[in-house]
């Protein structure tokens, strides 16, 4: 019975410095990703962190099969903080929400450890089917303002999503997603040791293709210009005559008599 008594005792105290512990390492998250805490006083009041923390509760309890109260925790928590994570989530150590008004975090989401979320996030689902139908995110993931990461796929680890990104294919390690829908812009190199939060700074596929059509253009119409020298169709003040006689000033078609 004594024993007994102890082993219950053992496995408690052990829970409870697991439980102490992952409370540290949310704490150093804030603290090392949000260069405006100044102390950990401060930091007791960020929302991003009672929405974590009530979440472990939560989750807790639905695991146990309390499920009623553990909805109960998570709607509390929402009312509070504007963050909505589902009791059922499953969310790895250091998670930092910053400015989280407007977070969604669904039911059979996967978090992994490290990583930042910022205001306006949904973390969501799609159709009706049961099952995993929510995202799978691994560590040292950036999810930035606004974006909406929706179906059972995966994200890698030390990826980045963008702001307003619109993610619904699976985004492989050490990439960078942006646009509508998601585009990965793949970035190799070393990896950085710990999260980069610098999420501003992007690649835009689209513009760069853009400007390289641009540029493309630019030079076509340079080369087809030094041709036209080449055959006395025009001088260096880009005035000459068209093949077929009509006059050219600067480039232009001048219209001949009887044209309007």
């Amino acid at each position: 019975m004594v024993a007994k008594r102890r082993g219950k005792i053992s496995h408690l105290n052990g829970r409870c410095s697991r439980a102490l512990e992952t409370f540290r390492d949310d704490l150093r998250a804030a603290r090392e990703r949000d260069p405006a805490a100044h102390s950990t006083t401060e930091l007791l009041l960020y929302q991003g962190l009672h929405a974590v923390w009530m979440h472990r509760l939560a989750h807790a309890l639905y695991v146990r099969g309390y499920r009623f109260p553990a909805r109960l925790v998570s709607q509390i928590s929402r009312f509070f903080t504007g963050i909505e994570i589902h009791p059922g989530a499953r969310i790895g150590r250091g998670l930092f929400i910053d400015h989280g008004m407007g977070v969604v975090i669904g039911e059979t989401t996967e978090i992994g450890d490290d990583v930042t979320i910022y205001q306006g996030v949904t973390l969501g689902g799609t159709g009706k089917q049961g099952g995993k139908r929510h995202p799978t995110v691994g560590n040292r993931v950036i999810v930035g303002t606004a974006a909406q990461v929706l179906g059972p796929l995966v994200i890698g680890d030390d990826a980045k999503i963008g702001a307003g990104a619109i993610v619904v294919k699976d985004v492989p390690p050490a990439t960078t997603v942006v646009g509508n829908p998601g585009r990965p812009v793949v970035i190799s190199g070393k990896r950085i040791m710990g999260p980069d939060i610098e999420h501003t700074r992007l690649p835009d596929p689209v513009a760069e293709s853009l400007e390289t059509l641009t540029r493309r253009v630019t030079e076509l119409e340079h080369h087809v210009e030094a041709a036209q020298r080449g055959a006395g169709l025009i001088d260096g003040s880009g005035n000459g005559r068209f093949p077929d006689g009509r006059p050219r000033v600067e480039g232009r078609e001048v219209p001949t008599q009887g044209e309007s």
